[in-house]
């Protein structure tokens, strides 16, 4: 464990039981969605660099229009 880690905890548990409840919950969810974000990134990097490739490929055969900032 991190020092910063380890010192957040030992601030967190000086809070009241229902706080440290809810900062718990929250970690704990937070922490599920982001393996989910990890693995739906990971199962999706073939699609995404086949998707890169057909992007690079338009571009190189002048099928793309470039937007200036005032486009967007």
């Amino acid at each position: 464990m991190t020092k910063l880690l380890e010192k957040a905890f030992e601030n967190a548990s000086n809070l009241p039981e229902t706080e440290q409840n809810v900062l718990a919950k929250w970690l704990l969810e937070e922490l599920k969605a982001e393996r989910k974000w990890n693995q739906a990134f990971a199962e999706s990097e073939d699609i995404l660099g086949r998707l890169a490739d057909e992007a690079l490929e338009a571009h190189r055969q002048g099928k793309t229009t470039p937007l200036g900032i005032d486009k967007l």
